[in-house]
């Protein structure tokens, strides 16, 4: 077939395809508009992008709405030519309601005003929004020109101009970046995240000037890469510096002469804080604002969809509405629709100046710059799973018009099943990478990844894409984005401080429970030294040096409110304690009894990691997280050694637990072993089965599904393939734990969601733990097992960085109003996404959906509970999915794992009847992409709420950071009491000495007892060595002014075992803080020698004038007759005293000095050491 006409240069540009499918090129007057029809399905996208390579200019692509907007990119970015074909932007909506009371998440905003920056200088690209972003006014383009800073090194940088600078663009100052628009000053380090940058950076200066530039990970706070300059873009769309300010307050005084001075956002913007929403109120910044058409270049062409007019008088409407719904407010005076919005009129005004053209699906009738392309619709190719021949359908087209195929997968799994699927058939595709791989080849039959829904037919060129779910027309997988790496290890940061406040309940292990009033400078013996003061009953006031921190732990037993105080010196401390150390041992014993049977029992040692496993590892699409780094090496050595593995991951949801189970599985199954994968729930089974499925693809594999979903003749089938040992890896409900199933093989067993099992469920499977190596996954550790696990009874692995580009979730805990509902449904909606509204009485479930759709009409609102049919469930879940409800009003039943990616907004009725897993449970729903997800957690009007309820709602609405799941299961231990571990008293002691030395008590019983003394009610924790060399050893103020930061860092020095973490922690410090002050230096140094005399068993050093005295303890390292020989060859410089004492002379009097002084004497000490080891 002879192509149509075309334009030389064009099909240069073409990559050289056989033939382009546009048969003229796209206008290039102003005022010419065409009409494209017959271009269905993703056709649009193959024509929008000939259409830019075509023209002169920039392409913009207007869309009916965000969801259209992200599955055009999606397709853009299939059919794209990365090498060569221009840039492609995207201009974000706002995702908030006009003059909604809430501002855009900053990662929008960050987008945006990169976008907003790079267009003015584009000659040529593509940029793709929907309609309602065109609507939007926006700041004039000499906005972001003049307000983007340039930095290289080199430059001068007068901090406190540079502070008032950022302040003045909008960055806010922190005390550390973690967010786009964030930066912080310490010292002569600047950190800062610019908008539009992928990685935040951090600034070091000598004097005045730039010397060095690098990114830092936001995660860990330690440096990545030196870079040579960064570009700092303004942090909002609007200017923050005290001349806007007041000219915002000018403007705001024209325009609403009758709006009292009271008003919030008045009185915010006055004050110098961003109100939330402020974006509405865009026009009192500038003298005029501007619209997107001011950024375009001259020659700019617009694409746009059938329906423009429709979506933009839809959203002229809303804006209408809310506007006569909130101009009213005296209090929050709103600016008319036409100072913030574009009116539709206007927009067509400027788009009719341009060259247009209008793409339709369907064929257009002949007339004037109407063109239909070579393009046909698809016809209905499914595959029906119940006919003789499921392909006949695919197989007909193919006969009747052989035209070369390719097939779209989502996935690498899912490429895998459809080759299979296809050669069974009769065909056999070749896989390709890409489109243009296949469009520039020869072959019939291709077959690649990427994620199309809908595909093309160009049946004169005989070139046809099938979409998978034009195949299957069911549920497809989920994409994420890659993620970023972070390369530390983020050690246990000490939590259980950072998170004090004043007031807080303390406990000392000496002196019992009181409260933390603060840090303060006071002078000993003339040097500063930094102290925690705590206060006991009857007001009296204990002053702990920041050295001795390791022997204070934030107390957690019950609420702060009830928590005792204790009288200083009163013999009721160390009862308390005396009891709850007798309890432990008992428990401790128990503990051990238990550990002792597993350890004697012989376990499966799997093969350490080789080749095959590494490459398996690769396919992962993300980075790891530091934390699934280290469970996930951790369980490899656990698999390794004989002892059967018993391991709990906690992790929060879509931390990617599951990741770290697959690579356990393919050990397993390498070895030759089954594995058992066992799930809560029918739905949470089919998704990792699916899961599964894609991740084993290319490994030879076989995973087999046991559950209600399938039909009885299929699920006998599975279990004689398991019998046989012909299934590798069998996931299902706890039907796995019925007798009459037997698996010859079993190597492992994989537990997800633990905490919805019951105790009999429970039981079984600790019959399996005896033999079989067993991993559980769990986001909220019921408290009984995070007791074992603390208590070390199983290992542990906590999974808490988030993936890069998770927000943590918005919780409101309000009462239920039907305005409230509205809004945060439609919020959700209109940014094109999903809503689960979760109400648990399925009585009364039909008519709450009823109330919904009344309320809000734009919703399409399905139903979903444990009472439907599996099918019709199935069947609804997968709809949903698919978006073809955006509402779903439901059960607990979506507890667990279904990943919704798009569903960002979850509403709980009657939330203060559920505990607090499940609440976490239920949040973690929401939340799974890189959008700013809400839970509102609704209570009943006007009906009182019992206490413990309202006090799980608080600890909910606390714990909003990723990573929660674990300190909430802790605060759970704290709500509840923490159970019984083995028996049910234990209660009553955690509460007498609080849950965190009630678990180092334990810990010390346990090591004891395998060491064989018995536990020490005495001395149960080391005390570690005091060192006082009466000199200046504290963290500066003015190096570091947070207290928070300041009392994590005392607790961390205090905390160090080595001189390698000592020497770590001193590297993390310099880089985060600067160089280390003198006084900081003394105390490194000091926490050095301190690790060292711990060793030697010295409990004491106290330096005063001239001398020292040194005390040791009673199982030291150091030999009696070392100290007697000292003490007679020089009688001048040693002297013993009252038995375990040691004086000896210090030479010098400054900090340095003594410093020396002690490091010589213990390097004698411990050569000496050595010595008599040696000897005996």
């Amino acid at each position: 077939m002879a192509p149509p006409h075309t334009n030389h240069a064009a099909l240069m540009n073409q990559t050289s395809t056989q033939s382009p499918l546009l048969p003229a090129d796209p206008p290039t007057r102003g005022g010419d508009h065409r009409h494209w029809g017959s271009l269905p399905g993703s056709a649009r996208s193959l024509a929008i992008l000939e259409a830019s390579r075509r023209f002169p200019g920039l392409t913009l692509v207007i869309t009916g709405s965000t969801d259209e907007a992200q599955a055009l990119e999606q397709e853009l970015a299939f059919y794209r030519d990365d090498e060569q074909d221009d840039a492609l932007l995207s201009l974000p909506d706002w995702e908030t309601l006009p003059y909604d009371m809430f501002s855009p998440h900053e990662a929008i905003i960050s987008q945006r005003i990169r976008t907003l920056h790079q267009l003015p200088r584009m000659q040529r690209g593509l940029l793709v929004l929907p309609a309602r972003t065109l609507m939007h006014r926006l700041p004039p383009p000499s906005f972001t020109e003049g307000n983007t800073l340039l930095l290289a090194t080199g430059d001068p940088l007068p901090i406190d101009d540079w502070r008032q600078r950022l302040e003045a663009v909008g960055y806010r100052h922190a005390d550390n970046v973690q967010e786009h628009g964030e930066y912080a000053v310490r010292g002569s380090i600047l950190d800062i995240y610019p908008m539009g940058a992928d990685l935040p950076y951090r600034i070091e200066l000598f004097d005045d000037e730039v010397e060095t530039l690098r990114t830092f990970d936001p995660e860990t706070q330690r440096s990545v890469d030196q870079v040579e300059r960064i570009e700092l873009l303004p942090a909002h769309e609007f200017p923050w510096d005290e001349r806007s300010r007041q000219r915002f307050r000018n403007r705001w005084n024209e325009a609403f002469p009758e709006a009292p001075r009271e008003a919030p956002v008045y009185q915010d913007v006055a004050a110098g804080i961003r109100p939330p929403g402020i974006e509405y109120f865009l026009p009192l910044f500038f003298d005029e604002t501007a619209t997107l058409f001011d950024y375009l270049p001259q020659q700019s062409l617009v694409l746009t969809d059938p329906d423009l007019q429709g979506a933009l008088d839809h959203f002229q409407a809303e804006v209408d509405e809310r506007y006569e719904e909130r101009r009213y407010d005296r209090y929050r005076p709103i600016l008319s629709p036409k100072e913030v919005f574009l009116r539709t009129e206007e927009c067509f005004r400027h788009i009719r100046r341009l060259p247009r053209v209008t793409w339709f699906a369907g064929e257009q009738p002949e007339g004037a710059g109407v063109l239909n392309m070579p393009c046909a619709p698809l016809p209905d190719i499914a595959l029906d799973a119940r006919a003789e021949d499921p392909a006949a359908k695919l197989r007909s087209f193919m006969d009747q018009y052989s035209p070369r195929v390719l097939f779209a997968a989502d996935s690498a799994g899912r490429r895998e099943a459809l080759l299979e699927q296809l050669k069974q058939y009769g065909w056999d595709p070749r896989e390709v990478d890409h489109w243009q791989q296949f469009q520039t080849g020869s072959d019939t039959v291709g077959l690649c990844t990427g994620p199309l829904e809908h595909g093309a037919w160009l049946d004169e060129s005989g070139v046809c894409v099938i979409a998978e779910a034009e195949l299957y027309g069911q549920r497809v997988m989920q994409r994420r984005r890659r993620q970023r790496a972070t390369d530390s290890d983020t050690e246990g940061s000490i939590r259980d401080l950072s998170e004090l406040r004043v007031g807080a309940p303390v406990v000392h292990i000496d002196h019992g429970i009181g409260r933390y009033q603060g840090l303060q400078t006071i002078e000993v013996d003339g040097q500063p030294t930094e102290f925690l003061t705590l206060q006991y009953a009857n007001g009296a006031n204990l002053y702990v040096p920041v050295s001795n921190l390791h022997l204070i732990s934030r107390y957690s037993g019950v609420d702060d409110a009830t928590a005792p105080l204790h009288r200083l010196g009163s013999e009721k401390w160390n009862q308390a304690k005396q009891k709850a150390l007798e309890k432990v041992r008992d428990t401790a014993a128990e503990l051990l009894d238990v550990y002792a049977r597993r350890e004697a029992s012989q376990g499966y040692a799997f093969p350490q990691p080789d080749d095959a496993y590494r490459s398996f590892c690769a396919e992962f699409p993300f980075e790891e997280t530091p934390d699934q780094m280290a469970a996930i090496e951790a369980v490899e050595n656990d698999m390794a050694s004989k002892q059967p593995m018993d391991r709990l991951i906690c992790g929060d949801v879509g931390f990617g637990k599951t990741e770290v189970a697959m690579r356990a599985a393919f050990l397993a199954t390498h070895a030759g072993k089954q594995v058992v994968v066992l799930v809560p729930t029918t739905l949470l089974a089919q998704q990792h089965y699916d899961s599964f499925r894609d991740r084993f693809a290319e490994t030879g594999v076989r995973v087999e599904l046991l559950s209600r979903f399938r039909s009885q003749k299929q699920q006998q089938a599975t279990m004689a393939r398991a019998a046989e040992g012909e299934a590798d890896i069998i996931i299902g409900t706890h039907k796995l734990l019925q007798g009459d199933l037997n698996f010859p093989d079993l190597g492992l067993a994989i537990i997800d969601e633990e905490h919805r099992f019951g105790v009999n469920q429970k039981e079984k499977l600790k019959q399996l733990r005896a033999q079989v190596d067993v991993l559980t996954l769990t986001a909220t550790p019921i408290p009984r097992t995070l007791n074992m696990a603390m208590g070390n009874l199983r290992d542990l692995s906590i999974i808490a960085t988030p993936p890069a580009r998770r927000l943590s979730v918005k919780t409101f805990v309000r009462r239920r109003e039907d305005a409230l509902v509205k809004e945060a449904i439609l919020r959700e909606i209109l940014r094109g996404g999903q809503v689960y509204y979760l109400h648990n009485d399925v009585e009364s479930i039909e008519r709450l959906a009823e109330e919904v759709r009344t309320l809000v009409p734009e919703a399409r609102v399905g139903v979903a509970h444990g009472q439907m049919r599996e099918r019709e469930l199935e069947q609804i879940m997968s709809d949903f999915y698919h978006k073809r409800f955006n509402v779903l009003v439901c059960t607990t039943i979506i507890e667990t794992g279904i990943d919704i990616p798009s569903a960002n907004t979850i509403l709980i009725e009657r939330a203060d009847r559920f505990g607090l897993a499940q609440l976490h449970q239920l949040r973690g729903r929401v939340g799974r992409s890189h959008h700013q997800a809400y839970a509102y957690l609704l209570t009943p009007e006007g009906k009182k709420i019992t206490g413990d309820a309202e006090k799980r709602l608080d600890a909910i609405a606390a714990a909003q950071d990723l990573g929660a799941g674990f300190m909430l299961a802790t605060h759970d231990l704290e709500i509840r009491g923490a159970g019984e571990l083995l028996g049910d008293d234990q209660s009553g002691q955690i509460q007498g000495v609080g849950l965190t030395l009630y678990m180092e008590l334990l810990d010390e019983a346990v090591k004891a007892i395998r060491e064989g003394r018995t536990p020490n009610a005495d001395l149960p924790i080391r005390h570690g060595t005091e060192i006082n060399l009466r000199i200046p050893a504290l963290i500066p103020e003015d190096y570091l002014p947070d207290v928070h930061q300041r009392l994590i860092l005392y607790k961390r020095l205090a905390s160090t075992q080595s001189q390698e973490q000592l020497k770590e922690l001193q590297v993390e410090i310099i880089d985060r803080f600067g160089l280390l002050p003198e006084p900081l230096k003394n105390l490194v140094r000091q926490t050095g020698l301190r690790i060292r005399a711990e060793a030697l068993g010295i409990s004491k050093v106290d330096a005063a004038g001239s001398s020292a005295t040194m005390a040791f303890s009673a199982d030291t390292r150091v030999d009696p007759l070392v100290l007697v020989e000292l003490v007679q060859s020089s009688p001048a410089d040693y002297a013993l005293e009252s038995g375990d004492q040691l004086k000896f002379r210090l030479n010098g009097e400054t900090a340095d000095d003594r410093l020396n002084d002690l490091d010589r004497f213990l390097t004698l000490l411990e050569e000496r050491a050595t010595e008599s080891k040696g000897t005996q």
